[in-house]
């Protein structure tokens, strides 16, 4: 990880509890700046709380919340420099493509003045000039997350947050919305932290991958090293049997198509 030296986002200890329920026991970890760091468990890890967390939806039991080494755990959502891309996409239904992505540019006094111009720019940057002025409704599930993604951006946020949102795409969408993302991402530098529960979309994305388990971090690594290294049988389980599966899946299928010929 010698790209990445520069520390954006420094969490430690958080713990949250709902009830007698215990969802994060403690997680510490670094992001580094430019990075992109996917969150990777199942259902019910605490991945998806630790987001929102992070954003300022919800208020850690305990634990601190650092960016560029300021404490930003008690700061409003709209303070922390951070935007966030929901997995059902959060569009206006009564906006069209264009005054989704500049209406929040033309709330705030810093970008009023030139919201027009920016939402036209981050629409040309995701491919969707010639669709500014149709409504959600009339876009495919791809071009309304690129939508999402274009209305994110167009604040200039230091970290984007994405709550799984790809999870209701097809196939084909979700390869090609991978590849989209990858582009953006070195395209703006920006910091990236994804919560995924698919482990062939974390490694397909992501600099590094944090295993969640219950809770606790079982592994935050590179895909390389989990693979080489996986640091306990979850991992093992959960991560690399998952892979070596969908891989078998894939060959059968293809061996199949060639018989057929």
């Amino acid at each position: 990880m010698d790209l990445f030296v520069n520390k954006k986002l420094e969490v430690t200890d958080i713990c949250k509890s709902f009830g007698s329920q215990e969802v994060l026991r403690g997680v510490s970890f670094d992001v580094f700046d430019g990075e992109f760091l996917s969150l990777l468990g199942p259902s019910g890890c605490g991945k998806t709380t630790l987001l929102r967390i992070l954003i300022g939806l919800l208020d850690p039991d305990s634990g601190k919340i650092a960016k560029d080494g300021e404490n930003i755990t008690s700061a409003r959502p709209d303070k922390r420099g951070m935007g966030i891309v929901f997995q059902n996409y959060a569009l206006f239904e009564n906006m069209t493509v264009l005054g989704n992505v500049e209406y929040a540019l033309k709330k705030k006094k810093s970008t009023k003045s030139d919201a027009r111009t920016r939402a036209l720019e981050m629409l040309e940057v995701v491919g969707l000039s010639e669709h500014s002025n149709k409504m959600p409704k009339q876009l495919s599930g791809g071009q309304q997350q690129r939508v999402a993604i274009a209305r994110t951006l167009a604040l200039k946020p230091d970290i984007v947050l994405f709550d799984e949102p790809m999870s209701a795409l097809d196939v084909d969408t979700r390869l090609s919305m991978r590849r989209e993302l990858k582009r953006l991402q070195q395209q703006f530098g920006t910091t990236m932290i994804y919560v995924t529960h698919d482990q062939e979309e974390a490694f397909a994305l992501s600099d590094r991958i944090m295993i969640l388990d219950k809770g606790d971090i079982s592994q935050l690594d590179t895909p390389e090293n989990i693979c080489a290294h996986p640091a306990n049988d979850y991992v093992r389980t959960f991560v690399l049997d998952n892979l070596k599966a969908k891989v078998d899946s894939l060959a059968r299928f293809t061996r199949s198509i060639a018989n057929e010929r």
